[in-house]
């Protein structure tokens, strides 16, 4: 944990930029430079409660400036973010100063990336459960946000040279694919569905610029990618199911599994927002129902999240019956890269 809460700017500075994005990396140095100007946003992080790194305190800060950028306020930090300067200091300063009580109230919210380019990690994921036993699958999503995972059944996929998914989709995901390509298995998706605690709808226009302030401002094909994303779940509306995760996952585990289909249970960089007593009521529904799993009715978890460490995002799949345990990759946390170990 860094020495001062607001050192963490520091620190996910040095993230983004060996990941690849220096821009985000340069803006998050200029808002620990000048976060004096921010009075409550600063006070928020000297405050903050737990590990600010697990919180994504940085990564909220960082979407409050893109949400400014994007609406030219002030003119010129949107400027800056148009490439027609480099005064990050100024641009940031300028910001912070005039918006603190709208930075602030960002920082209050959790973050919500929806990131498709995940999907093509679970896909992967979804191939290796197919091999085991070629039956269609129903996906339950924990965390969904605004769904855009659970349509993926919908993108067009490249996974190391494995093409899978509607040759026509506007949505197109093809990572860096490290190491051998995963089975080329066909996967049936015939149900999914999902639960958030505060869903977000594809057709409001408020929601849809809070997930593209969440994507990196140097990462334009990335922004396009969500663009299609949305336009997709507005054609084909996710099902989720606005509650708590612990109370709808027992419900959906106990209903009745048809004959000759996968139950598969998966979620995505949410983990680390979920308290102690709510990931033990997930853990014990899933044990649960992974004891009463079968051959005709088979379960899976799958898992993109980070590591114990917080050193690495696991692809992790886990089967019933039997219940064991494999980490298939590992992956960049937005999945421009994937690592296969299988």
């Amino acid at each position: 944990m860094p020495e001062t809460r607001a050192e963490e700017l520091l620190r996910q500075s040095a993230v983004m930029r060996a990941i690849g994005s220096p821009f985000v990396a340069a803006v998050l140095a200029a808002a620990y430079r000048q976060l004096a100007a921010a009075p409550l946003t600063g006070a928020m992080l000297a405050d903050w409660p737990g590990d600010p790194a697990a919180a994504a305190v940085a990564m909220r800060l960082n979407a409050a400036l893109h949400a400014l950028a994007r609406r030219n306020t002030p003119p010129a930090l949107g400027a800056l973010y148009r490439g027609t300067h480099d005064d990050f200091d100024g641009a940031v300063r300028a910001a912070l100063a005039a918006n603190d009580a709208f930075i602030a109230r960002w920082l209050a919210d959790t973050p919500q990336t929806n990131e498709v380019g995940r999907a093509a990690a679970i896909l992967a994921a979804l191939m290796e459960v197919v091999g085991r036993a070629a039956l269609p699958v129903e996906l339950l999503e924990l965390g969904s946000s605004a769904g855009l995972n659970l349509n993926l059944a919908l993108y067009r996929y490249d996974l190391g040279g494995v093409t899978a998914g509607p040759d026509g989709s506007a949505v197109r995901i093809a990572p860096e694919w490290r190491g051998a390509p995963p089975l080329d298995r066909a996967v049936a998706v015939v149900a999914a569905e999902g639960v958030d605690l505060h869903p977000l709808d594809p057709h409001d226009p408020a929601t849809c610029e809070r997930l593209m302030a969440y994507v990196f401002a140097d990462q334009p094909a990335r922004a396009a990618r969500l663009a299609a994303a949305l336009s997709l779940a507005r054609a084909y509306p996710p099902r989720i199911a606005r509650a708590d995760a612990t109370v709808w996952l027992a419900q959906r585990l106990a209903a009745a599994q048809p004959a000759g289909r996968w139950r598969v249970i998966f979620h995505s960089m949410m983990a680390q927002y979920v308290g102690t007593a709510e990931r033990a009521a997930l853990e014990r529904s899933i044990a649960a129902a992974g004891a009463r799993a079968d051959g005709a009715r088979p379960l899976a978890r799958i898992a993109f999240e980070w590591n114990a460490p917080r050193s690495a995002v696991e692809l992790r799949l886990t089967c019933w019956p039997g219940g064991d345990t494999r980490v298939l990759a590992t992956c960049h946390p937005y999945g421009a890269w994937i690592d296969w170990s299988e």
